[in-house]
């Protein structure tokens, strides 16, 4: 276990939403499986077929992934419409964070349980936007150790701690450039 004392944080504007994982933990690996890669929706299954028999090398990757959210966007809308949004497990607690390193990250307020588990998902301000699904343990009141991630959103964890830390050292950069 890291000594929490000892941790670097980077800031981070972002929230989670969590609970207990004894609450339920069938319903919360349940809606971790269906969070997956794998169960991702069809166009974004289409879009890795494509892909895996080189039918869009003649394609902008930068145009494509546009394309390919835009027709997420009205499949999102159209379920909406329908009734049919996407069922998410009710979790009992909301925080912002306000930290983040690679293998942790830090609530504004003390809400967790020391040495318990929890299921959560934060809530990542990346291309795509989505709920990062993650099972995770407290380590003190305020201070989570990531557990089980999907590998496409370890990806994006450790992506956004990258670019929260360059605009970390940018700033600090442009402090001592105008002291």
């Amino acid at each position: 276990m890291a000594d929490v004392e000892s941790l670097r944080w980077i800031p981070a504007p972002i929230h989670i939403r969590f609970a207990l994982e004894a609450e339920d933990p069938k319903a919360f690996e349940r809606e971790f499986d269906k969070m997956a890669e794998s169960d991702e929706d069809p166009v974004g299954q289409w879009l890795k077929l494509a892909r895996a028999r080189g039918e869009t090398k003649e394609s902008d990757p930068v145009v494509l992934q546009l394309l390919v959210e835009l027709h997420r966007k009205m499949d999102a809308l159209s379920a909406q419409l329908e009734g049919g949004a996407p069922n998410r497990l009710t979790l009992s607690e909301k925080a912002a964070i306000s930290g983040v390193n690679f293998t942790h990250f830090r609530l504004q307020e003390p809400l967790l349980k020391p040495d318990q588990h929890y299921y959560g998902r934060i809530e990542m301000p990346v291309f795509p936007q989505r709920d990062l699904p993650l099972f995770f343990v407290a380590l003190s009141a305020q201070v989570g150790q990531l557990g089980l991630l999907h590998e496409r959103d370890q990806r994006s964890w450790d992506g956004y701690v990258a670019s929260r830390e360059r605009i970390m050292i940018r700033q600090l950069k442009a402090n001592n450039g105008s002291e």
